[in-house]
């Protein structure tokens, strides 16, 4: 099993790339999956979404060939995305709009959103509202809200406030158990061939 996780922030030494580094490594650690690969958007990796995309341009299947091939080789997504101004971060929505549902279709996906304060609720409904519709990514209804991320989750113990940090690994490890269980259970519906149907390409 291959889990991806999706780093969401375009900032260097961000708070949601030290996330995805814990997650990665607990994945590992707990034998959740045999591979655990984060894709980080730092540094805008992609450029906007331009119309090349579905004409085949050469400079956008030369840069999304092995994206492409990392997102259909896995078999469930964590989704890590800050809370900026109480939105999404624009590059994961960008993200959204190249990612396809041969790609991420009919795969789980956990939610789990950063703030620096008591935020973070607004990436989770805006996730659910609007990220899913064509590339049919299947949210799961468990996800993570890391408020005060720079007191949790860190390496170093002292750098830590020790309740907040103890929940906070407690329910990540928990919450990937679950994805873990719904990767299971969702291979089979995609291999079943009821997923594919060419004359429904897109959500309602």
């Amino acid at each position: 099993m291959k889990i991806t996780i999706i780093s969401g922030s375009h900032r260097q030494n961000s708070q949601s790339r030290k996330v995805a580094d814990h997650i990665q490594a607990t994945l590992l650690e707990e034998k959740l999956c045999d591979e655990a690969e984060i894709y980080s958007l730092e540094g805008n990796p992609l450029p906007l979404w331009d119309q090349g995309i579905w004409e085949g341009e050469e400079k956008w299947e030369t840069l999304l060939a092995p994206l492409r091939e990392t997102l259909q080789q896995s078999d469930a997504f964590v989704v890590i995305a800050p809370e900026w101004h109480g939105q999404v971060p624009a590059g994961l929505k960008n993200f959204f709009l190249i990612a396809g549902k041969n790609e991420v279709g009919h795969k789980p996906a956990l939610i789990v959103t950063v703030s620096s304060a008591d935020g973070g609720a607004y990436p989770v409904a805006e996730l659910r509202m609007s990220s899913y519709k064509n590339n049919r990514i299947c949210y799961i209804p468990e996800q993570v809200i890391i408020r005060n991320v720079e007191s949790v989750l860190n390496t170093n113990p002292e750098d830590n406030s020790p309740d907040a940090d103890s929940y906070f690994r407690e329910r990540i490890l928990w919450s990937l158990q679950v994805l873990r269980a719904y990767a299971e259970a969702l291979k089979p519906v995609r291999e079943s061939g009821i997923t594919s149907n060419d004359s429904f390409g897109f959500g309602m």
